[in-house]
């Protein structure tokens, strides 16, 4: 099974794209945060029912040594989210009017005490989601995100980070059609999960819509 991996970052506005663990280079494939346009006429082969593995770090460098704030700083709690949006093609410059729909959320486990960001801190900034098998085949934009609540008490306070990864997915089988949401427009001031205390928490409801199952 493929293994795709994503580098998305805390801090900074570089990406990089590593396939069975041979990095393909930082900005290779991977539409920057800070503009969310094409970098390379690259697109990463998907199979449906494989894994994506979003990865987070501090820097654009990714992991650079130890670093007790690498790969993201522990005081940072929050869930860590996956969303896919089919395009035309991947590659295309024009990024308005896309549709996502929720493949994957690590959001919090009342039992354990962990969001989304420990389980992100104690995997290395690893945090996997797998295609659903019975999207249709075609281009996709694989968006990670993860977003830190310590100062969501009140609005705003939330703080989102996200990448985008171009990828293909093939081998589908029985394709259905998910329900979608738009970026902006997702999230409000008043959606669940956007303002939250960390404190005395039983259940956390990530924001957004629910995990697309087939």
């Amino acid at each position: 099974m493929l293994s795709v991996t994503l580098l998305s970052l805390i801090v900074g506005a570089c990406a990089a794209v590593a396939v069975n663990g041979i990095d393909q280079g930082h900005g290779v494939g991977v539409r920057v945060p800070t503009s969310n346009s094409p970098v390379s006429d690259v697109v990463i082969p998907v199979n449906a029912g494989d894994r994506i593995t979003a990865q987070f770090h501090r820097t654009s460098a990714g992991y650079t040594g130890p670093d007790p704030s690498d790969p993201i700083d522990p005081t940072n709690k929050g869930p860590i989210l996956a969303y896919l949006a089919e395009v035309p093609s991947a590659t295309q410059s024009t990024v308005t009017g896309l549709k996502w729909f929720k493949i994957g959320q690590i959001g919090y486990n009342a039992t354990t005490g962990q969001w989304g960001s420990d389980v992100l801190f104690v995997n290395g900034g690893n945090a996997t989601f797998t295609v659903p098998t019975c999207i249709a085949s075609g281009q996709y934009l694989f968006r990670a995100e993860a977003i830190a609540l310590q100062a969501a008490t009140s609005y705003p306070g939330a703080q989102f980070y996200m990448s985008c990864a171009q990828i293909s997915v093939t081998g589908s089988s029985s394709p259905k059609t998910p329900a979608t949401v738009s970026f902006p427009g997702a999230y409000t001031p008043t959606s669940p999960g956007i303002v939250t205390s960390l404190f005395g928490l039983s259940s956390y409801t990530p924001p957004g819509p629910a995990v697309f199952t087939c």
